[in-house]
């Protein structure tokens, strides 16, 4: 059932299976850290995204993204970025026991390295939040079980120049479309929350072995 994804067990074999990428991410620089949020709405298990405000400068501007942003010299590791983040995009503030774990970095077009950090907040009305919005335009959750039907999973093909270059996956019929770098950790976590009920159909974005 999808509700044993948020028990202590489960809870246990994420933290388990997370150990190892976690010592080593939290060791290393990165260019940014990202919140995965895992929470509990309307009694479901689901994740948490933001719409990336379009009055922000760049290419991701109006994007669904988690959040977190570029790391601070300030900052201890990668997870005190990710939580600074999620403060500061949403004035909600993460307490680092709620964090099971880092999942294996991805890489932007640039090549530089984003850590999706994994958190358990529970249950969570995100009508609620308060957004900072200059950076978020919205925060919406969409349940594992959304996540998981066949029929909202899809991937989009890349072209340059007329010339195939890569596929990605995509998540559909929500309130927004999920795809890029947020969909390959939505992909990661959904593998490692439910191996049971999801197995990606591309081989290039299975999760790695932790």
């Amino acid at each position: 059932m999808l509700s044993d994804c948020l028990s202590a067990e489960s809870e246990q074999r994420c933290r388990r299976l997370l150990a190892g990428s976690t010592a080593r991410c939290r060791a290393h620089p990165a260019a940014a850290a990202v919140l995965v949020p895992l929470c509990v709405v309307c009694q479901a298990p689901a994740l948490l995204y933001t719409l990336r405000s379009r009055r922000l400068v760049g290419r991701h501007k109006g994007e669904v993204s988690f959040p977190g942003g570029k790391c601070d010299p300030a900052d201890q590791d990668v997870v005190h970025t990710a939580l600074r983040e999620t403060l500061e995009e949403l004035g909600l503030a993460v307490p680092e026991k709620c964090v099971w774990g880092i999942l294996h970095p991805v890489h932007d077009r640039q090549k530089a390295s984003v850590m999706p950090v994994l958190a358990s907040l529970g249950p969570l009305d995100p009508q609620n939040l308060k957004p900072n919005l200059d950076e978020v335009d919205e925060v919406f959750a969409l349940p594992l079980a959304h996540l998981l039907q066949a029929q909202n999973q899809g991937y989009t093909h890349f072209c340059q120049g007329g010339h195939y270059r890569y596929t990605m996956p995509v998540f559909l019929h929500g309130p927004h479309r999920i795809w890029g770098l947020t969909a390959i950790i939505t992909e990661f976590v959904l593998q490692l929350l439910a191996p049971g009920s999801y197995q990606p159909r591309l081989a290039g974005f299975r999760v790695p072995k932790y």
